[in-house]
């Protein structure tokens, strides 16, 4: 019997194909495909779909090394640019890599508890210096007066301070240290030299001085300022810091006869006597206050030199 009769009792596949007692069989060989039915009415259409196990539409297969086989994508002229700049956006960033810890922060806890102490008592004492300072140069208070002593001991005299210029009252007098010497010269004779004014001779020299010295420019000043601030109008001390204006005052006006050579060939200073000369400042034109420009002296009494002194040893 036919294996294509309509009696048959063989089962008949996709393909036209039997199955027999022996399993599936293929069509002969040479034998033609049958055609493909029809579909009997409307069908929609199915998109693709890749058999079970076989990899998706555009990956390459493990194993596979063809380029053939590679999906084609167009490509961006631009993507060199884009990778220079970095990730995209949105992309999550690891953050600035950890560099090796310094100052301060590289020290161990000790140690940094010693540098934040010491920076402390730093901060302290510039605080207490700053305080000082502005109640001893601010006007008369309260506070100044109740801790005067105590202000004028941290002051003097390393911090002493004189900021007159800002004062509302600003200096109007010209001042001016003088000094003689009397000599004793080489044939046990005394004489008297003229007056030497040692401020002119510190602004002949600041004159036309770019960069003057702190000596020429304040030394003598605040040498005078210091011995009239301990004293009275008599020239007598007023308190323990009186003998030490005058020392000071006195060594600076006999390094300066030394320097000037006021013994001559020698010869020894003896004594010396120093005076002020206070003249106002005259009022501008357009003003109309009248003052006196005539000058006030002040004058000290003769001041005996120590013999360290004698030869102009108080350098």
């Amino acid at each position: 019997m036919d294996a294509y009769d309509k009696g048959s009792n063989a089962r008949h596949g996709p393909a036209g194909s039997s199955a027999g007692p022996g399993g599936p069989s293929g069509p002969e060989p040479g034998a033609a495909l049958p055609e493909p039915a029809a579909p009997a009415g409307p069908v929609d259409p199915v998109e693709p779909t890749s058999p079970v196990g076989s990899p998706a539409p555009g990956v390459l297969p493990p194993g596979t090394g063809r380029p053939e086989d590679l999906p084609h994508f167009p490509v961006d002229p631009d993507a060199g640019l884009h990778a220079a700049s970095g990730p995209p956006a949105g992309t999550p960033s690891a953050g600035p890599l950890a560099g090796p810890r310094t100052g301060v922060a590289a020290l161990s806890l000790r140690y940094q508890i010693g540098a934040a102490v010491a920076l402390a008592v730093v901060a302290v004492a510039v605080c207490v210096h700053l305080g000082m300072t502005f109640l001893h140069v601010a006007p008369a208070n309260t506070v100044s007066k109740k801790h005067a002593e105590t202000v004028e001991n941290w002051i003097y005299p390393e911090f002493e301070q004189n900021w007159k210029l800002f004062a509302p009252n600003p200096l109007q007098q010209n001042i001016a240290v003088q000094v003689r010497a009397e000599i004793r010269t080489a044939d046990g004779g005394t004489r008297t030299t003229g007056w030497y004014d040692l401020s002119a001779q510190d602004g002949r020299a600041i004159d036309g001085n770019l960069l003057p010295s702190h000596t020429q420019q304040n030394e003598l000043r605040r040498a005078w300022d210091f011995f009239v601030a301990t004293h009275d109008d008599d020239n007598r001390p007023v308190g323990l810091r009186g003998a030490l204006s005058e020392t000071y005052l006195r060594r600076i006006t006999v390094l300066r006869l030394d320097r000037a050579d006021a013994a001559g060939p020698d010869g020894a200073v003896e004594r010396v006597q120093i005076r002020s000369r206070t003249a106002q400042v005259p009022p501008p034109e357009w003003s109309g206050e009248k003052v006196s420009t005539t000058p006030v002296y002040r004058t000290l009494s003769w001041w005996s030199l120590p013999e360290d002194e004698v030869r102009g040893g108080a350098g």
